[in-house]
């Protein structure tokens, strides 16, 4: 497989009824992106009353929201070479058809392990769907500024979704059980596939060749280690055996892959293509950009929940400044990367999410929403905006549009490792501020060692040691220094996402080519 010359793309679908109806299609697959991405968060919320409900364990409660994940990250490169071979909508209606069984599975548990289990089996689904809905995108749409433009109603939508999450888990949770939060997938699941089944073009690679099962299992072993060492690290520690131990042989399954796909005649992926710059230099800077996001929306909402005192609904509506932000920003950014180019524009969007990130870190107990907070919100939702459209443009429109599906995963997959990555590192950054803090501020009160323990180990679990205590000043003392030793913790945590949000806007400045070679396109 070689990577394409853009001059030989043709600018409309061969089947005119297609290219008639690009548009609705496009708003198909944004809907389909929407909901896996939306569930990705949307447990979040639901945490607390889990725990009551289900009695579930801090490693329960941590593995409901990881499995899915887990699965998702670990299947979707290989779920993308299913899709180039066998047919990126037939794939994708798969996903849809297993994402909704399994989503009433996991409304009807009642045990913890249960509900593990089904948040696994739901990412065996959002796998299947999510490299599909680009890939299909890059083959109707074939003009390459009509394209730009749909990845940035794509991006729009994927990074809108982010915010969602929350607001719809607040509003279910409000009102209904905590099994809503997966029922609401049913309705949505079934208006998908019947609009996917009416409008939707059926595309696939027509030169495939068998599929390779060897780079198939190796993708999903080294992607799934890479994902389940990032999730126990900051629980295990980060230079114990077991974390060692899972980044060499990360390494060990990434050297296997390699070795395979460049001596095989028809490899999963063609990791030739990691030779151009639009495509390692795209992906690295996807993947830091969304290390940022997810660091940023874990502890902010923690923020509004704890120091601000908001309930999960109120807290998920205060994102919705961020849902804007994005879904405003994500089409002006194709624009402007196709008049200028992505080495300029996505130096930007990682710059502005690193200045968000250290403006996030700025925050005080009663600081201003309508100020900081909504400020710090609009920046960061730009900023990724800036780098998601333009940098996912760039992979995909290197690629060759038979490796549409391959490509996609390239992209899906630097996004949900850079995500998992930046939980789990922000997390770690912050507890080793927050628990010597809140130790060093209990200390006079000489609390009974459990509670003790219990609030070293988060804000959550501080605040309910405060409602258990008898003594109302007492209560009172213990919220507090929880609040101020979350704001140390969430400072130095902010401070060091955005350093890394600004090295990775040098990166992209250093490595990103300028422009995409011969192609001439008007800007519309």
């Amino acid at each position: 497989m070689s990577i394409i010359n853009s001059t030989n793309i043709e600018l409309i679908h061969p089947d005119s009824k297609v290219h008639a109806r690009r548009w609705k299609i496009l708003a198909i697959l944004c809907l389909s992106v929407f909901l896996v991405v939306v569930d990705n968060l949307i447990i979040n919320v639901a945490i607390p009353t889990l725990a009551r409900e289900l009695g579930a364990t801090t490693s329960g409660l941590q593995w409901i929201v990881d499995s899915y994940a887990l699965v998702f990250a670990g299947l979707l490169l290989a779920c993308g070479g299913l899709a180039d071979r066998f047919g990126r909508k037939l794939m994708m209606q798969i996903g849809m058809v297993l994402f909704g069984l399994f989503s009433a599975y996991a409304a009807l548990t009642e045990t913890t392990g249960a509900l593990i289990t089904a948040r696994g089996l739901m990412g065996i689904g959002a796998a299947l769907v999510f490299p599909g809905t680009l890939a299909i995108l890059i083959d109707v749409f074939r003009d390459p500024v009509e394209r730009a433009k749909a990845i940035g109603v794509w991006s729009a939508v994927s990074g809108a979704a982010v915010a969602f999450g929350p607001v719809t888990g607040g509003l279910l949770l409000k009102y209904f059980w905590w099994g809503s939060v997966f029922l609401i997938n049913i309705p949505i699941v079934i208006i998908a596939l019947i609009l996917q089944w009416r409008f939707v073009p059926e595309s696939k690679d027509p030169n495939a060749e068998r599929l390779d099962i060897a780079g198939f299992l190796l993708s999903i072993a080294f992607v799934s280690l890479l994902v389940y060492t990032i999730i126990e690290g900051p629980h295990r520690g980060w230079s114990s055996a077991t974390s060692i131990a899972g980044f060499i042989g990360t390494a060990v399954l990434i050297a296997a892959f390699v070795w395979r796909e460049l001596n095989t005649e028809h490899p999963l992926l063609d990791v030739r293509v990691f030779s151009d710059m639009r495509v390692t230099a795209a992906s690295s800077s996807i993947a830091i950009a969304f290390f940022s996001l997810f660091g940023f929306t874990f502890l902010v909402t923690q923020y509004f929940q704890f120091v601000r005192g908001y309930d999960p609904l109120e807290s998920g509506l205060r994102t919705l400044p961020f849902a804007i932000g994005a879904g405003v920003t994500s089409p002006i950014a194709a624009r402007l990367s196709l008049r200028y180019g992505s080495k300029r524009i996505v130096p930007i969007g990682l710059l502005f999410m690193g200045v968000a990130q250290i403006g996030a870190g700025m925050f005080k107990a009663n600081s201003a929403y309508f100020g900081p907070v909504v400020g710090s919100m609009v920046l960061m939702a730009c900023g990724l905006a800036l780098v998601t459209s333009p940098a996912s443009e760039s992979i995909m429109g290197s690629l060759p549009r038979e490796m549409a599906g391959v490509g996609s995963a390239i992209n899906d997959t630097s996004r949900e490792v850079g995500g998992t990555l930046g939980v789990a590192i922000i997390g770690s950054i912050f507890a080793t501020t927050y628990s010597p803090q809140i130790v060093k501020l209990l200390a006079p009160f000489k609390l009974p060692d459990a509670a003790q323990s219990a609030a070293e180990q988060s804000v959550g679990a501080a605040f309910a040691v405060s409602e258990q205590v008898g003594d109302a000043t007492l209560s009172n003392a213990i919220r507090e220094i929880a609040s101020s030793s979350f704001l140390d913790g969430f400072q130095v945590a902010c401070t060091s996402v955005g350093a890394v949000a600004i090295f990775g806007s040098l990166l992209a400045l250093r490595f990103l080519p300028s422009r995409v070679a011969n192609v001439k396109t008007e800007v519309r």
